[in-house]
């Protein structure tokens, strides 16, 4: 081969190493610097979108603090339920909203529970008759007073003061029944819808949207208490009418036993419960032969509250035209939400001594 054509050739090839190796480098490179100019990637944490808080309820019940799909208008009903041992179990105490536990005359104790948010067609009673402090513990609700029967001074109130009450002896008897399953008189029943047919027959208000309610505690607050209790005994007079609460934490609730037997409704066999355990002191007076009793409800006095295990010591005062209420540090006490059930003792021989927690 000439020198020539040799060294073209080796030039070549040459060439096309050079060029190999070059390809070769390209492979090989470091990645470019990353651009500290740019902004920072965020990795979303759990912390970064947190769940959203539940949306508040569009309406509540004023009396139980409980959500309710529309708006409660329709009028409270605050029935006189009897407490006599032949008339345990009750119907229907499991749907009022409040109760509170009161001394009749002889040491034995009515319920005058109001019904505003439920129970429309359960059974509700035995229904008794009425006093005068019975009278006013159902007005403060707005309430319709329903009853069988009234003491002398609580019928002259009735008829003097023009109430708007439904007797089952005087006015209203067809919106009563007899159960002829008991016995007179613990067998007198009724239930909400029929009481607001009376109501209206009658010529009463069934709607009121100025009902007065609670405050109650949000979701996630709780009683501001070191001092706690699981077990709540309460004494009125007499042993056969001894009320004790037990706590259930996973509920909440306290459920209610009567001289240490679960109180049970009649008609599901469901154990009567309250979120709040009231117990508050009042003046008793007794006015005759018979016992029949005056009880103070203006002046207020002591109480206590037992709310999610905690114990709550306070007072009790009432303004003209409005509900007990409940305060501490001159500020109202929040309901957990729920039924309340609160028990009128006497102050005497001193108000502790009918209330036992531990």
């Amino acid at each position: 081969m000439p020198l020539k054509s040799l060294k073209l050739s080796w030039l070549l090839l040459l060439f096309l190493l050079i060029m190999m190796l070059s390809a070769c480098g390209k492979v090989g490179e470091p990645a470019a610097p990353a651009d500290t100019n740019a902004p920072p990637q965020l990795t979303e944490t759990p912390e970064d979108n947190p769940e959203p808080e539940p949306a508040a309820p569009a309406y509540t019940a004023p009396l139980t603090g409980l959500p309710l799909e529309e708006p409660l208008t329709r009028r409270p009903l605050a029935i006189m339920i009897n407490n006599a041992p032949a008339a345990r179990p009750q119907s229907g105490l499991i749907d009022a909203d409040v109760v509170y536990e009161v001394l009749a005359e002889g040491g034995v104790t009515r319920l005058v529970s109001i019904f505003h948010s439920q129970a429309d067609n359960a059974k509700i009673g035995p229904i008794r008759s009425i006093r005068p402090y019975m009278i006013d513990l159902g007005e403060s609700y707005h309430g319709v007073l329903v009853h069988a029967g009234a003491s002398n001074e609580a019928f002259a109130i009735l008829q003097r003061q023009h109430k708007e009450d439904l007797d089952e002896i005087t006015n209203a008897g067809a919106y009563f029944w007899r159960d002829k399953s008991r016995k007179a008189p613990h067998n007198l029943y009724s239930n909400v819808e029929k009481l607001l047919e009376g109501a209206a027959k009658r010529g009463y208000a069934t709607e009121d949207t100025a009902v007065p309610g609670y405050l109650f505690y949000k979701e996630n607050e709780q009683p501001d208490s070191l001092e706690t209790a699981t077990h709540v005994e309460i004494k009125f007079q007499l042993d056969s009418y001894r009320v004790s609460y037990e706590y259930d934490a996973s509920s909440g609730l306290y459920k209610r036993f009567m001289n240490g037997e679960p109180h049970k409704d009649l008609e599901t066999g469901d154990p009567v419960t309250a979120a709040n355990v009231v117990v508050m002191g009042a003046d008793h007076r007794v006015l005759d032969d018979v016992g029949r009793l005056e009880v103070g409800l203006q002046l207020g006095g002591d109480a206590i509250l037992f709310q999610q295990g905690k114990v709550i010591r306070a007072s009790w005062i009432r303004k003209e035209g409005d509900i007990i209420r409940f305060i501490q540090d001159n500020a109202e006490i929040p309901m957990v939400p729920g039924q309340t059930i609160i028990h009128v003792v006497p102050n005497t021989p001193s108000f502790d001594s009918h209330v036992k927690a531990e």
